[in-house]
């Protein structure tokens, strides 16, 4: 399925207030903080040649965010900034002066973080991110995981110290839990998705997500002309197009918000005009993916730089992942989790359907840019849907 975006504030200028959050300035303080992380480097941004000339597009760029800060996942770089970001300005007001992050581990810092619990919903990546902020900081934390969440990403949570805490139902299940439970226990909650009241942390996690647009466009030769990247609440969709717009101006590309048709709450939200929760029905293999009511901030951003809204099916996605682990030509092979090809299925999918190619203005000329958002983050469910384990994949990009 697919929808324009036909919103009254679209191609309206950004809230300042939202602008201020995801513009230079902001993702360069982003970029500041980076540099105080032991493994910080830059994801790489991968070519595929092949596969553009199949599509009929002129390039396919695609930032791998497999290798983000140790997690495997664009995730690495939300949570764990919010913590940081919160810690600083709790030890900024008790010591009555401010607290940069070079002196996060200073002693009376580290005091104070050890008094803090950040707390937080996940379906297995964002919960990853804020649990190893808080280890870095010397934080508490508190992670809330639906049913669906399986034992292996549990365990990789947990390995950062937090405890886990099961919830019965659907991620949105866990989101109310952990607003419940904290409010109950003075927890501070770093969710990934913001409801009426609760828009300033979401708006951090989507602010640590500008480093890796800031650095796709250092490593472009040229700016895109079309991107799409997938969404489940909206943070990261919202986070590179608002950032892509502000960086790009009159010059910024075509951005389409790729949803899984199973859990399609921005596209429906962009079919009705205003944020939708949709019904839960069954679940989607695209589990980082599966949320069914879209973040407020992030919509606030999509239905004015988003162009348009689309969902992909399972077999999609799958025969994503297959795709990148084999790839034609001389394309790489890239390890793509379940949700991690959504936005490149996304171009698959409209490449071959003309009337959508048309809407697109999507042609030989067209420059594409999608996000890798995950590897690997649970490898045994990889092997079973690609039928390769991750380190063999990986050893064939690097022949």
């Amino acid at each position: 399925m697919f929808v324009s975006n036909q919103h009254s504030d679209y191609r309206k200028p950004l809230d300042p207030v939202v602008a201020a959050m995801l513009g230079m300035t902001a993702a360069e303080e982003v970029e500041r903080y980076l540099t105080y992380r032991d493994n910080h480097a830059p994801t790489p941004l991968h070519t595929l040649p092949a596969l553009a000339a199949e599509l009929g597009v002129g390039t396919i760029h695609v930032k791998d965010e497999g290798f983000r800060l140790g997690l495997g996942s664009f995730k690495a770089l939300g949570g764990s900034y919010a913590v940081i970001r919160l810690v600083l300005e709790e030890a900024s007001r008790r010591l009555g002066r401010q607290i940069d992050i070079a002196e996060l581990h200073a002693p009376e810092v580290r005091s104070i973080a050890a008094g803090m619990t950040m707390a937080c919903a996940t379906d297995g990546n964002h919960g990853r991110s804020v649990a190893q902020g808080a280890q870095l900081v010397g934080a508490k934390a508190a992670i809330f995981v639906h049913s669906g969440v399986s034992e292996e990403r549990v365990a990789a949570i947990a390995r950062f110290g937090a405890d886990m805490i099961r919830v019965k139902g659907t991620y949105d299940d866990s989101v109310a839990e952990a607003a419940h439970v904290s409010a109950e226990k003075g927890w501070i909650v770093v969710s990934d998705t913001s409801w009426p009241g609760y828009e300033r942390i979401p708006g951090l996690v989507m602010q640590g997500y500008t480093a890796m647009v800031r650095e796709t466009l250092r490593q472009l030769p040229e700016p895109p002309t079309h991107v799409f990247v997938q969404a489940g609440v909206g943070g990261v969709a919202a986070a590179v197009a608002g950032h892509l717009a502000l960086a790009l101006g009159d010059q910024r590309p075509t951005f389409v918000v790729v949803d899984p048709a199973r859990a399609a709450c921005l596209f429906e939200t962009a079919r009705a005009g205003h944020p939708v929760k949709i019904t839960h029905g069954e679940p989607t293999v695209m589990a980082m993916l599966e949320c069914y009511e879209p973040s407020l901030v992030a919509w606030r951003v999509l239905s004015r730089v988003a162009d348009a809204f689309m969902t992909v099916d399972e077999e999609d996605a799958v025969a994503v992942m297959n795709r990148l682990a084999r790839p034609a030509g001389n394309d790489p092979a890239i390890v793509a989790g379940e949700s991690g090809g959504a936005g490149l299925a996304g171009l698959i999918r409209a490449a071959a359907d003309p009337e959508i190619r048309t809407a697109l203005n999507l042609n030989e000329a067209s420059r594409v840019f999608v996000i890798n958002t995950e590897g690997a983050t649970d490898p045994e469910r990889y092997a079973e849907l690609v039928g390769m384990r991750p380190h063999a994949v990986n050893r064939l990009s690097a022949q």
